[in-house]
């Protein structure tokens, strides 16, 4: 954990920011609430020392994400427009061994964060089923790479998937 930063003091402070400017948030991001075209990434900055990436997350209604892992970065994700159920899941390093460990559930300005760990994972859902949810996230790096987990024939026993990222395209302030 050489150049993580304190997530629960961003998580505080990015908290408190969301709040602050909601209604601002929710004017600006109207296109992508309306834009109904799937989940999709979008590109808010990307810096290199450190390395820090910085996306908004479009999530359409009832949107559900597989059991994935975010190629061993840290990151932060906190609601900006509408609620999220966030599962947690361990895995044994290998991958085909997964439980559930929590779930949490975020609403505007509520956020989530996770450690450089490559046996953490997590599953999302968007809760609404008629809006789209926008989340922004921060993530320790480039998200070019992780792992998607989906239950093998046998109860238990989970196949690792690996995944590339998507940017729908990049916001500009």
């Amino acid at each position: 954990m050489s150049g993580q930063p304190d997530l629960a003091a961003m998580a505080r402070d990015l908290g408190r920011e969301v709040h602050r400017h909601r209604h601002a948030l929710t004017d600006d991001l109207a296109d992508l609430r309306s834009r109904n075209q799937g989940f999709e990434h979008w590109l808010v900055a990307r810096r290199g020392k450190p390395s820090i990436s910085v996306l908004v997350t479009a999530w359409p209604a009832n949107h559900t994400t597989h059991i994935h892992n975010h190629g061993g970065l840290w990151g932060l994700e906190i609601a900006l427009h509408g609620a999220l159920e966030v599962q947690s899941w361990d895995h044994d390093g290998i991958g085909n061994d997964l439980r559930l460990a929590g779930r949490n559930w975020l609403g505007p300005g509520d956020a989530s964060w996770f450690d450089e760990d490559d046996r953490y994972a997590r599953r999302c859902r968007n809760l609404s089923r008629h809006e789209t949810a926008l989340t922004l996230h921060v993530y320790g790096g480039d998200l070019a790479q992780y792992l998607t987990y989906e239950e093998a024939g046998l109860a238990g026993q989970w196949l690792a998937k690996p995944q590339r990222s998507a940017i729908a395209g990049r916001l500009h302030a």
